[in-house]
């Protein structure tokens, strides 16, 4: 297929997804409402750009995110890039075990800068700062908000890749996580709480879930043991996991260092 033919299958593709939108919005705007669309060329170009948008998007993951997601967790996790003269790594392959995971380093810090440098690149979340910066007149920092929330997202990541390597089910630490989350809901101010589940959400949009869909399915595929099916999923629910965790401690340490200060006395 040529890329002008990928070009409009995934233009068409992307106007039936994008249909069901415009048809509610049509139903809400003249039955419902009963008025017509103001500014309708601007808002009709919009719509335009936005199904451009989309399907050049979907093309740049098909040709370039996914396959550079799944040939980097590959290589990483390749036991002639980890190991390749190890008696000890070649023995554990030859019997089908698990390598241990002193030996996928690279490959753990790798998904942690993934899953950081995805969140602070994310779009959604950038929109979610900067409007938390306004409503609260600056006193949550949009980069300090981005920082917190890249902090959980790479975490959890990285934690994420430890599970597939070492083949834990998935279940036990999110049982575990939500467990200290609740916890932390409690303890944590109260205005933060919102804003930290929002940012859950946030950073597994556009630019994340397809970077973590690759990276777990390629690790998935060439770690012994795994299965991608069981294993090569879950990323995407360790990075919504964490950040909220961080959001939340973000919000306690400032308020502790603001208590600090405010009990120091004045000179």
């Amino acid at each position: 297929m040529s890329f002008l033919d990928q070009i409009l299958v995934s233009l068409e593709s992307t106007a039936w997804d994008v249909l069901p939108i415009i048809l509610v919005l049509s139903f809400f705007q003249f039955a419902v409402l009963r008025k017509s669309i103001p500014h309708f060329r601007r808002i009709f170009f919009g719509l335009v750009m936005t199904v451009v948008g989309l399907a050049i998007f979907i093309i740049g993951l098909n040709e370039c995110i996914f396959p550079l997601g799944e040939a980097m967790a590959s290589q990483l996790s390749d036991p002639q890039f980890l190991s390749p003269e190890d008696p000890v790594v070649q023995a554990m392959l030859e019997n089908g075990k698990r390598i241990p995971p002193v030996f996928y380093s690279w490959t753990i810090l790798f998904a942690f800068l993934i899953g950081f440098s995805t969140a602070m690149a994310e779009p959604a979340l950038i929109a979610v700062a900067l409007k938390a910066r306004d409503i609260t007149t600056g006193a949550i920092s949009a980069w300090g908000l981005r920082i917190a929330v890249a902090l959980g997202s790479g975490t959890g990541v990285a934690l994420g890749t430890y599970r597939i390597i070492v083949g834990t089910p998935i279940q036990y630490y999110i049982i575990l996580g939500y467990i200290l989350l609740l916890t932390q809901t409690y303890f944590a101010p109260k205005f933060i709480v919102p804003l930290a589940y929002d940012s859950g959400g946030v950073t597994t949009s556009t630019v994340t879930v397809p970077l973590l869909v690759a990276l777990g399915l390629g690790l998935a595929h060439n770690v012994p043991g795994s299965s991608p099916l069981l294993d090569g999923f879950g990323l995407i629910a360790m990075a919504a996991m964490f950040p909220m965790m961080t959001v939340m401690a973000y919000a306690m340490i400032a308020q502790v260092i603001q208590k600090r200060r405010l009990s120091q006395p004045s000179a």
